[in-house]
């Protein structure tokens, strides 16, 4: 594809300082209770700092925002024009409602959250080797059907700290949700199972106390052991394909724990302080609640216990809340969001404590606290950082005030699946086709570490990689295609003069209309490519597509 460099690359810095749009709004509709608790929490917060917050956004961008958000991608052209064309107060509200428990919406929001805690339980690369353990696609369905029944957070918390059975889909006693634990219980004495239930589930990062205390916290060596003993009865076993080292199948299961005495009455576990004195430990939960000792499953199910205990702690509700208000805000009360305690006070430790004890009696119901989020003042605010608010910038380190939305980058998973909806640029095939050519362009961004605590990193964050695939990549090269059908195709017949294809191609990417000066742009392409106005669209629709204002959450 040939193109006129200096025209696009004027055309991207256009893009690249994008607008901030935002409207003054008249008198909303009635708002749940625990969203005026949000309200005016954050409000109070705004008063004590002296602060005045930013407008609040224009329709059209807050229903990209929403769109992305829930159900992990941009809106379409249509989608936006319903929602434009939609009159009353609470038409913000119904369109959140519509996302959430329309049928229409339910496997795309299933799937989006599925990919989302697939790869906070397992990582991004968990699965993808062919001698691990974890079944991807068994996590995967385990969750798509969780969240498509909108299964209460805590059955899913307790299932999968608990579970046993087979790890991949077709095995016996297939179940997906032991593929959290099943590789994490691979070495002997199950520490990244215990360090990642702690911080995934209870905000509390143990995983420097394995070999002493926690200098910051209240976490000390043997809190660490004591909630590692609860995981000492699990093993997972494994199947492998004839004459190699790949795994066929694997199986998690509880098996009687006969102690580091050999003594299964009185399963004990030891530990070594670093002076070399030997000390012991019995399972017991954060809170001090102990359980038995012995290590016979008969007599007692340590993971079950701990699934029960941890149901009744606080920190379980806090930690999803704080979760999910940063997926949404950009960020959490905390930072890092999965370090709670008196050790890292948090922006507004009473909203925190109150959304927590609201989402218990709203029995752990994950729409709820969706709803309540997207409904929120600060959710429907600008992106506009400026002199009334300028002491609320958390990229300096300081507190988030929740004045402004916080601009972040598309995750990879968004971004693949707002140029898949938006110009329907995915192979043909069927679900399983498409869903391994996705993993195969995500897993280009990452790279992992291979350390004891299986961290992972991801180049999809500006980097040259992400630059190169986006500018070359096969994604983009379907997405501009200019082939019969396609989307560019779609967009030439479908508007009644040039302008009214410019204005498509932009409400399809960047849910806005083009400004004068980007339709002066789009006629000196049109010139430049002597009047081919495919081309000319060819040219601007990958400008769109690879400006920060496409991959951005605005």
């Amino acid at each position: 594809m040939t193109r006129s460099v200096l025209s696009l690359a004027s055309l991207l810095l256009c893009l690249a300082a994008f607008p901030a749009h935002s409207v003054a709004t008249a008198a909303g509709p009635a708002l749940p209770a625990q969203v005026e608790k949000i309200n005016q929490a954050i409000e109070q917060g705004w008063a004590d700092y002296e602060i005045r917050p930013a407008k609040e956004v224009d329709d059209l961008t807050w229903c990209r925002r929403v769109h992305l958000d829930i159900i992990g991608r941009i809106p379409t052209a249509t989608e936006l024009d319903q929602f434009a064309s939609t009159r009353g107060v609470d038409k913000r509200s119904k369109l959140i409602d519509k996302l959430l428990h329309d049928d229409q919406y339910t496997e795309e929001y299933a799937n989006h959250w599925a990919t989302v805690w697939t790869n906070l339980l397992i990582g991004r690369s968990g699965g993808n080797d062919r001698r691990d353990l974890t079944s991807r696609d068994g996590m995967q369905k385990y969750l798509r059907d969780s969240f498509a029944r909108n299964k209460p957070y805590n059955t899913m918390a307790f299932e999968l700290v608990s579970a046993t059975g087979g790890s991949k889909p077709g095995t016996p006693d297939f179940n997906g949700a032991v593929n959290f634990l099943i590789n994490k219980v691979n070495d002997e004495k199950a520490v990244l199972a215990a360090s990642s239930t702690s911080r995934i589930f209870l905000g509390q990062q143990v995983q420097c106390t394995q070999c002493h205390n926690h200098p910051f916290n209240q976490w000390k060596q043997q809190k660490f052991w004591e909630f590692n003993s609860f995981f000492r009865q699990t093993r997972a076993l494994r199947k492998f394909v004839d004459g190699t080292r790949d795994i066929a199948s694997a199986e998690l299961v509880n098996e009687d724990f006969k102690g580091e005495s050999n003594e299964p009455e009185d399963a004990v576990v030891f530990y070594e302080l670093r002076n070399g004195l030997t000390k012991v430990a019995y399972p017991v939960f954060t809170d001090g609640t102990a359980i038995k000792v012995s290590g016979f499953v008969s007599d007692v199910n340590r993971r079950e216990e701990l699934g029960r205990l941890m149901l009744e702690s606080e920190y379980l509700d806090k930690m999803i809340v704080n979760r999910m208000w940063s997926l949404f805000m950009g960020h959490g009360f905390t930072k890092p969001i999965d370090d709670l305690g008196p050790h890292n006070p948090s922006s507004h430790p009473e909203l925190l404590d109150a959304l927590g004890k609201e989402f218990r009696q709203s029995s752990y119901d994950l729409k709820q606290l969706i709803t309540w989020i997207t409904l929120s003042k600060p959710y429907n605010l600008a992106p506009v950082l400026g002199g009334n608010n300028k002491i609320d910038d958390p990229s300096i380190g300081e507190m988030p005030k929740f004045s402004r939305f916080y601009l972040r980058q598309m995750s990879a998973e968004q971004l693949y699946q707002s140029l898949v909806t938006a110009t329907k640029a995915t192979a043909a095939g069927s679900y399983e086709e498409q869903e391994q050519q996705r993993r195969r362009w995500l897993q280009q961004f990452v790279v992992a570490f291979g350390t004891d605590e299986g961290d992972e990193a991801t180049t999809f964050n500006g980097s040259i990689p992400q630059a190169l695939m986006l500018f070359n990549g096969e994604l983009t090269k379907n997405a501009t295609d200019t082939k019969t059908g396609g989307f560019i195709d779609r967009i030439y017949k479908g508007g009644k003069s040039p302008t009214d294809r410019v204005t498509d191609l932009f409400m399809s990417g960047l849910a806005r209309r083009p400004t004068t000066k980007e339709i002066g742009i789009a006629r000196q392409l049109l010139m430049a490519r002597k009047g081919n106005e495919k081309e000319m669209m060819q040219d601007l629709w990958w400008a769109i597509i690879n400006s920060n204002e496409f991959i951005m959450q605005h």
